[in-house]
């Protein structure tokens, strides 16, 4: 009697997979996914490498996670137990002891330690690959819905609800990096659903100015506008997802060639990232500070065709990357060597805007979210007919080939 393939179903979960985010990716039906889980049928050969590249194992693991050793006929009982991997990350462990110490079934020292937990994979956001962090995010938000079931206080309800927001709201964030856009429709949903009920207005307004960002890099600048305005009126004034829904607003703007309301929206954010005190982590993925302020004009510069845009772009990566090691970029430093070569090829320096688009690519910090935006330069290389339009189209093939 075939059983249920649990160990592959817990892998597809824990690299951040909904069974029709994996289908997509392995280019089958979902009812195919299905049918490999419920150990029904087998992937053929031929998909195997995929499968275990997408699941980042090796043919042997794959292997066990499909052998008939490795099905069970029903669930794991529900709980923790069954909602966390079975390597018992050492991290959860520790969580789960300061837990059990407290009086309350929560405690303010677990409640904490999610908290500064959420700082660090927010920090961690500008240098992480998104596949790698994502893991890390799905393994909190799925303890925070452990707690929210057992006997808490009002307030310590409250904060889960809160760490539990901003957990999904990161979490969204990095599927829509990773274009798993099923999923990251779901988290952002769950995001907001969560900052309602704790009545929390910054994580609320995060919600749809994560999602003007992702309507904009698929090309819906009217819809990115209008989420972008939503976002600044919920959100508390001069905070930092305010000045993060103006910058939003004044790229869409760009894109929609409205020059006039384009430079007032670049005004406003500066202005307000300028009265702002610089954070304590500025790499904070929440929390704005003046570079980001550099980057966003930088960007937004660029699209609206302002020649200015070479001096921010050069700044950002005057600050962000001296040295010539790309792979040790935080993301900021590539989009800006994006933006600078879209500004040198306005210009017709081409020589100058290859390699800054080269290096950008090469640095590995270009998400798939954001392969658009390589594409941009690559495409009026490729329409001018110059000679470097082979080597860039190439290396951009190798980037795309690396997220496949």
């Amino acid at each position: 009697m075939a059983g249920k393939r649990q160990g592959f179903i817990e892998r597809r979960k824990s690299c951040g997979y909904s069974q029709e985010s994996f289908a997509e990716a392995v280019g089958v039906d979902r009812t195919t996914v299905q049918r490999w889980e419920n150990g029904k049928s087998e992937p053929h050969a031929w998909q195997r490498p995929r499968i275990a590249k997408i699941l980042d194992i090796v043919s042997d693991e794959l292997s066990v996670l499909l052998s008939a050793e490795n099905r069970v006929s029903e669930l794991p009982p529900a709980g923790w137990s069954a909602e966390i991997s079975p390597s018992h990350d050492d991290e959860f462990e520790a969580l789960e002891l300061a837990r059990r110490v407290q009086m309350s079934d929560v405690g303010a020292e677990t409640l904490n330690r999610l908290e500064r937990a959420f700082d660090d994979l927010a920090m961690k956001y500008p240098v992480t690959p998104p596949q790698e962090l994502l893991k890390r995010v799905l393994k909190h938000s799925s303890y925070v819905a452990h707690l929210l079931d057992a006997k808490k206080t009002l307030s310590e309800h409250r904060k889960l609800l809160v760490v539990g927001g901003w957990l999904s709201l990161l979490g969204a964030t990095l599927h829509i990096d990773l274009n798993q856009q099923d999923a990251a429709t779901a988290r952002l949903q769950t995001a907001a659903t969560l900052a309602q009920q704790a009545e929390h207005d910054e994580i609320h307004a995060w919600c749809f100015e994560t999602d003007a960002w992702r309507v904009l890099t698929d090309g819906d600048y009217l819809r990115a506008l209008e989420l972008s305005q939503i976002a600044q009126s919920i959100a508390p004034a001069n905070t930092s997802v305010f000045i993060q829904a103006t910058a939003q607003e004044g790229r869409a703007r760009a894109r929609l060639g409205q020059s006039k309301e384009t430079y007032s929206a670049i005004s406003r954010v500066q202005q307000m990232s300028a009265a702002m005190k610089r954070p304590d982590h500025p790499e904070h993925h929440y929390q704005y500070d003046p570079g980001k302020a550099l980057s966003y004009t930088a960007t937004t510069l660029a699209w609206v065709g302002d020649p200015a845009a070479e001096t921010y772009a050069r700044e950002v990566i005057s600050q962000l990357a001296p040295g010539d090691d790309v792979t040790n970029w935080p993301r900021r430093a590539a989009s800006a060597n994006i933006d600078l070569a879209l500004s040198l090829l306005a210009g017709d320096r081409i020589d100058e805007a290859c390699v800054a688009a080269q290096r950008a690519i090469l640095s590995g910090r270009v998400v798939p979210s954001n392969h658009w935006r390589a594409l941009e330069v690559v495409n009026v290389v490729e329409a001018r007919k110059l000679p470097e339009a082979s080597d860039l189209r190439e290396a951009y093939q190798g980037l795309r080939s690396l997220t496949s």
